[in-house]
């Protein structure tokens, strides 16, 4: 049975929004009033917030104000980072079940789903996730991205394929008030892109697009967005999901609008194209050299039908921005289709012939994308967390936690420094943001992302 007088101690995996909201969660719960929480968040990187650190464009701060809420949670004394360390390479589940009564994976998505089309491995040809972490300072992709294309294809009608098609639109100087290190805003600089072209294959009605991000992109004095009028077409599915979701309606309003108006003459071009389905990257000695699309149509539901019609567009590089993917983790089941780790409300399933609480892994629990896959926006993993956190508390009360064998606070902290791990800690977030900070204010900038990993260390934990 689990020892209920001792405050419960539980480690989250993912020191992102959803690792962080599941923290909150278990701070508000009664069980934190009495007998208390103490919660350890472990988080690969050496610094926090996942998601909005390395995936949110850098042009988009409303968004990185999220971080303001999360810093409360991270505040609280009950709360701990333990930063730059690798779950499954620096610690092992087993050893986790060591020192907590229950965990929590919130590890997210960082890869790219695949796109099975005819030339998609070709050279100029990218994945999102790799581009976003490039612009995003990430520590783990190369500094430089080739940016020689003038004719750039996206894959994609959602936000993250907006986000891709803004920066390759955008100059340089555009994106260097924001908090771009310098390696990214070299590139950019010298980015020879005048023309992107996103293509979705169904209509306007049925884009992934949030209708604050889709305006956002005519707001830059150095992009022209261009909507073909013939591209504005609904059929009964269609104008059905207009009038049920006023989201729907407001991207659509927004892309009629595009398409009568005059064009103007601002330098680059980003085309809007839809019922255009990626058929084929088209190459030469290895290089891509154009993208056929198949030209599709709706079939009354808001689906829609290939019309054997094909059209071959002059790009020199495709982004395919078509879904981000979680990464299997070390000792826990994992559905590869659909990138998620096997679970019923927040708890890990184990073997889904038995019923009963022995179908599920014993205090081991997910939230976020790992829970139900890369979709929505950041505070809807709110509620995921909600739900887990309370099957976990439920959990407890009904004593199928875990009996860590060392409970105590610095239990964790000794283990890591007998392996000799080094780890960065809140208190280390906050010096590596006021350097980053520095380094802005020297610019005239709010912040300069420090890219390397050392670095980041070294600004976070100058005495290790």
């Amino acid at each position: 049975m689990t020892d209920q007088s001792r405050p419960l101690r539980v480690a989250i995996v993912g020191a992102g929004p959803a690792g962080i909201y599941a923290a909150d969660a278990l701070m508000k719960s009664d069980t934190a009033q009495d007998p208390g929480v103490s919660i350890d968040l472990f988080e690969r990187m050496p610094a926090p917030f996942g998601l909005i650190r390395y995936g949110v464009a850098p042009d988009h701060p409303r968004i990185k104000g999220i971080i303001t809420a999360l810093h409360k949670v991270l505040d609280k004394p009950n709360v701990r980072l333990l930063g730059n360390l690798d779950y499954g390479v620096d610690i092992t589940l087993d050893d986790l079940y060591r020192f907590y009564d229950a965990v929590i994976f919130s590890t997210g998505a960082n890869a790219d789903r695949e796109l099975t089309i005819p030339g998609i491995d070709l050279d100029g040809s990218y994945g999102a996730a790799d581009f976003v972490s490039w612009y995003d300072g990430h520590p783990d992709v190369p500094r430089a991205w080739p940016l020689d294309a003038e004719k750039v294809a996206v894959l994609g009608v959602g936000n993250v394929a907006l986000d891709i098609a803004r920066v390759l639109a955008k100059t340089g100087d555009e994106l260097l008030p924001t908090e771009i290190p310098p390696n990214v805003y070299e590139g950019l600089k010298n980015n020879k892109a005048v023309e992107v072209h996103v293509f979705g294959r169904r209509g306007p009605a049925q884009a992934k697009f949030t209708p604050l991000e889709l305006r956002e992109l005519d707001h830059s004095p150095t992009i022209e967005v261009i909507v073909d009028p013939e591209d504005i077409d609904y059929d009964a599915g269609s104008e059905a999901a207009r009038r049920n979701s006023k989201q729907v309606d407001m991207v659509a309003n927004t892309l009629q609008d595009w398409a009568i108006r005059d064009a103007g003459n601002r330098p680059h071009k980003l085309f809007l194209h839809f019922f255009e389905s990626p058929a084929e990257v088209l190459g030469e000695n290895g290089k891509v050299v154009g993208l056929r699309t198949e030209r599709t149509e709706l079939d009354g539901t808001g689906n829609v039908r290939g019309t054997g019609k094909t059209r071959d567009w002059d790009v020199q590089a495709v982004y395919r921005a078509v879904g981000y993917l979680s990464q299997n983790i070390a000792n826990l089941p994992f559905d590869e289709q659909a990138g998620t780790v096997p679970n019923e409300a927040g708890r890990v399933l184990a073997d889904e012939t038995v019923e009963g609480p022995d179908r599920f892994m014993p205090h081991t629990y997910v939230t976020g994308w790992i829970k139900r896959g890369p979709v929505g926006l950041i505070g809807h993993t709110k509620g995921d967390a909600n739900e887990t956190v309370a099957n976990l508390l439920e959990d407890r009360a009904a004593g199928r936690l875990n009996t860590p064998e060392a409970p105590g606070v610095d239990d964790i902290v000794k283990f890591l420094e007998e392996k000799q791990l080094p780890y960065t800690t809140w208190q280390g977030w906050y010096r590596l943001d006021a350097h980053e900070r520095s380094l802005g204010e020297a610019e005239g900038r709010e912040r300069v992302k420090v890219v390397e990993r050392e670095d980041m260390f070294r600004a976070s934990e100058p005495h290790k």
